[in-house]
């Protein structure tokens, strides 16, 4: 035994020729871990009772490391203090330790994930900073989720509740900036924003504090995200209780360590929990379990035991629980893969001496790497739920709980599960056996008590007292100004659009302070793609007037609900026909006509055919027959044929016929009746096909989207428009027509034509509206004001206040009521009747094969088998066959005999 041991001793120092070996034997009687706190805080003193609780209850079941006492040295550490925090923790990574749990804190956690690496010594952290990442620290292990998760659950909380902007208060550390940063990401994802943050010192004064407050009360937002730690967020809570920042609009949203602090802390006191009533905070969530109710039932002696008698678990303690498990875990498979404890001078530490931080005396854990692999492998039920990894080496399945402080202590109102990344009231863990439902439809959580002691849900914005005047930009149009225009007079503005959101605005629960700035010179309309891209680039607050809700404009700003219908419509000259001696034409097109009248011969002549052979009335002289063919074909107009219809098919045909001649008729009647007695208005122009398909110029307001619109999805030339400025030059350019110089008709939308048309009465509407939509105010994306406007302008057209704005500013005049009449072609067209006369020219060919089908049988039977064949050529034979054939069609068919002498 003694040769072997000493063969192994000589073997490792050869393999390691860098540096003086210290070796252990293979599972060896002890082994030292060590943990990072800082034991004067809630989390730091939760998780030394956790680390000890875990080593005591390993060490007290031998089948964990088969006979290796596990032993844990704890470094107290000051995280205040960055630099001398960061020293403290250097000076412990001079012991040999296979393992660290901690630290807590970020800053540190970032320091000594550079040293852990070189040592290659795991570093088991519970810090939650985000940007803590495996890829840049490979021994780094996180022990429970990461604040990527935790700003996922807050945004989701703040979507939920549909609130678009918050304020964002923090700890200026890597642990408070980082944090912010996961949370704005996560908000955008949403389309929701930090429209305000602020951070500060982790010992700020309180006048710091309070300055801060006061700063964040003046701020358009009213929900307000505190990512602390918990000594500066209790403080921030009571100043902002004393402020009147914890009453009724207000939503505050504190990171996990409000849920850590008072699940440890048993002693708080009911002033602190009263000031903070309606609070939301998050909790890492660990499921019920009968591991996790021993760990808290015993909880009380182990904190008394280890002098900790004030503090009770919390999810932290859970997580730390399980990181020494995993540790624990991991070593026993390291062991049994022949895993040793043996710990290497660095080589490049060796020079570097002096002061108290001896780093020559760090040393580096040969099978490290080893070592983090069975951590990463593990895979077990801890009292914090399933402890495993993911590919990215995060603990799988995060979640968090939703908790609201209510009366003196908490409330799960809900769970939010990086499974679904969705709200539910249902635990996580039931959802993990089914396939993840990710339909926002799903998202529920519990009744909330809001800061106010109200069950309404706040609103989550509001104009502050001192908030900056609001930069309207209104259209100063040129023409009709009766939708928006300035006062020469006054300078201000008036106008239907300026009493509608004037109006709405007297329905806010909250004051607006604003001012109009006129868009515009005033000479011409301006252009509204123009206005609203002054609005998305800040320049405006918002614009209100006659301004079209198009796709290209809803991309870079937001519009409130419609307030009028709008969409675009033709204008064209118009002449009212007179009745001559030809009106009873007129109900039909040429075309119409002509197919008609064909019509009427071609089912005479398919009667005649099918009648010929076995009807008397249809025989005679050649002469004779076909005077019967015409007079019974239009005699059908009237019902009046004399004639009688014999065979089956015959009969057929003519029902079919008779019924598109009713057609035909009715259709007539009524047009010609409309004709004679209704005032008729003409125009050239019939509708969007006719004007798409001419090459005659196109009118369209100077400013209006119409003209993008034409070239665009009209696909008309551009050379074809012309932009016109006012209602006067609307109506010279429709009277003068596209051949003196003017336009052929001018295509606008509808609130300006119907205006338009109460003054002018030689003028119409061609066709139908071509397009839909309407008018709305223009605010930034994602701005609150645009959806508390929205439900005012809907308030304004349920109580009818809309339709009197309307009737005081756009009054039409007496022509309007003969104008708006859509003018459309009063003549019938043929492709009202395509269908009609398919019908009947198919029962036609149809009765016609089966007419001539059996006639060729009858044919066929006529001519005997044992006929004499004629030596003459096979074209004569055929010659003569056919005239045979004819010859026997129009012969008078016999009637069959009856059997008898």
């Amino acid at each position: 035994m003694k040769i072997a041991f000493l063969m192994s001793l000589v073997l490792s120092l050869f393999l390691l020729p860098n540096g003086i070996c210290k070796s252990l034997v293979a599972r060896p009687s002890v082994v030292n871990i060590g943990s990072i706190l800082r034991l004067n805080s809630t989390i730091g003193g939760v998780s030394d009772v956790a680390i000890r609780a875990a080593v005591e209850d390993i060490n007290s079941d031998p089948t964990v490391l088969n006979g290796t006492t596990l032993h844990v040295e704890t470094r107290d550490t000051n995280c205040n203090d960055g630099f001398l925090g960061m020293v403290q923790a250097l000076q412990f990574m001079e012991t040999d330790v296979i393992a660290i749990i901690g630290p807590q804190c970020s800053a540190i956690a970032h320091i000594i994930s550079y040293v852990a690496n070189e040592l290659q010594v795991p570093l088991m952290s519970f810090a939650s900073d985000a940007t803590l990442s495996s890829i840049q620290f490979p021994f780094f292990v996180r022990t429970m989720p990461s604040d990527l998760y935790q700003m996922a659950a807050v945004a989701a909380v703040v979507d939920y509740y549909q609130w678009k902007i918050v304020t964002a208060i923090y700890v200026d550390d890597d642990y408070g900036r980082n944090g912010i940063a996961a949370l704005d990401d996560e908000l955008t994802a949403r389309r929701c924003k930090i429209s305000y943050k602020t951070g500060f010192r982790s010992n700020a004064k309180k006048s710091e504090l309070l300055s801060l407050l006061v700063t964040v009360s003046n701020m358009e937002s009213r929900v307000i995200i505190l990512h602390t730690g918990s000594e500066p967020g209790l403080k921030l809570l009571s100043l902002a209780n004393g402020l009147n920042m914890m009453g009724n609009g207000y939503v505050w949203i504190a990171t996990d360590w409000l849920s850590a602090y008072l699940d440890a802390n048993s002693s708080v006191s009911a002033e602190t929990v009263n000031g903070m009533q309606g609070v939301l905070t998050v909790r890492p969530h660990t499921p019920k379990s009968n591991m996790k109710r021993n760990l808290v039932s015993k909880w009380s002696s182990l904190s008394k035991k280890y002098n900790h008698s004030d503090l009770r678990t919390s999810a932290y303690g859970f997580y730390v629980y399980d990181s020494v498990w995993t540790v624990a875990r991991a070593l026993d498979a390291f062991f049994d893969d022949g895993g040793r404890i043996s710990f290497t001078n660095d080589s490049r530490l060796r020079d570097v001496t002096g002061g108290t931080l001896h780093l020559e005396a760090m040393s580096v854990f040969d099978m490290g790497n080893k070592l983090l692999d069975k951590i990463r492998n593990v895979n077990f039920a801890g009292v914090s739920g399933q402890v495993q990894f993911n590919a990215q080496f995060e603990l799988i399945h995060p979640a968090y709980d939703i908790i609201s402080i209510i009366g003196n202590g908490m409330r799960t109102i809900g769970f939010w599960s990086n499974y679904t990344r969705l709200l539910s009231t249902t635990p996580p863990e039931d959802l993990y056996s089914k396939p993840p439902n990710t339909s926002l439809a799903n998202q529920q959580l519990y009744d909330v008590i809001w800061p106010g002691e109200t069950a309404q849900k706040p609103r989550g914005w509001a104009f502050p007292y001192n908030a900056k005047e609001l930069k309207i930009g209104v259209p100063n149009r040129f023409s009709f100004k009766e939708f928006v225009s300035k006062d020469n007079g006054t300078g201000s503005m008036k106008g239907y659009c300026i009493d509608v959101f004037t109006q709405a605005l007297t329905l806010l629960p909250y004051p607006v302070t604003y001012r109009f700035i006129p868009f515009g010179n005033g000479t011409e309309n301006p252009h509204f793609d123009q206005l609203a891209q002054m609005v998305a680039d800040n320049d405006f607050d918002a614009a209100i007037g006659d301004i079209e809700i198009t796709m290209s404009r809803t991309k870079i700003v937001d519009f409130t609900q419609p307030f009028i219908e709008s969409g675009l419509v033709i204008l064209a000259p118009i002449k009212k026909h007179i009745t001559n001696s030809w009106a009873f034409l007129q109900p039909f097109t040429l075309g119409m006509w002509c197919v008609t009248g064909l019509s009427f011969l071609v089912v005479g002549v398919v009667i005649w055919i099918l009648e010929h052979r076995i009807n008397d009335d249809f025989r005679g002289s050649p002469w004779q027959q076909l005077i019967t063919i015409v007079w019974f074909s239009f005699s059908t107009l009237f019902f009046a044929h004399r004639e009688k219809t014999m065979s089956t098919l015959g009969r057929g045909v003519l029902i079919i016929w008779l019924f598109v001649v009713l057609i035909i008729q009715s259709s007539y009647t009524a047009s010609l009746t409309s004709i004679l007695t209704v005032q008729q208005l003409d125009t050239s122009i019939r509708g969007l096909d006719d004007l798409k398909h001419s090459d005659y110029p196109i009118g369209f307001q100077v400013g209006s989207f119409v003209k993008e619109y034409m070239i665009k999805e009209l696909n008309i030339s551009q050379s074809r428009l012309k932009a016109l400025g006012s209602p006067e030059e609307y109506a010279e350019n429709l009277k003068l027509g596209p051949k003196k110089g003017g336009v052929m008709a001018i295509v606008d939308e509808r609130p300006y034509v119907e205006l338009f048309l109460s003054t002018y009465c030689k003028i119409a509407v061609a066709g139908q509206d071509f397009t839909s939509g309407g008018w709305g105010f223009a605010f930034p994306r994602d701005s609150p004001l645009q959806v508390d406007l929205s439900t005012a302008i809907l308030t304004l057209s349920e109580d009818g206040e809309l339709q009197r704005i309307h009737d005081k500013w756009l009054k039409t005049g007496d022509c309007s009521s003969d104008n708006t009449e859509f003018v459309d072609s009063n003549q019938l067209r043929l492709e009202s009747f395509m269908g009609l006369f398919l019908i009947c020219g198919a029962a036609c060919v149809l009765a016609l094969l089966i007419y001539f089908g059996i006639t060729l049988r009858q044919y066929l039977r006529h001519e005997q088998p044992g006929s004499a064949i004629s030596a003459d050529s096979g074209s004569s034979t055929s010659k003569r066959s056919l005239r045979k054939f004819i010859s026997f069609v129009d012969e008078r068919q016999r009637s069959p005999k009856k059997n008898g002498p």
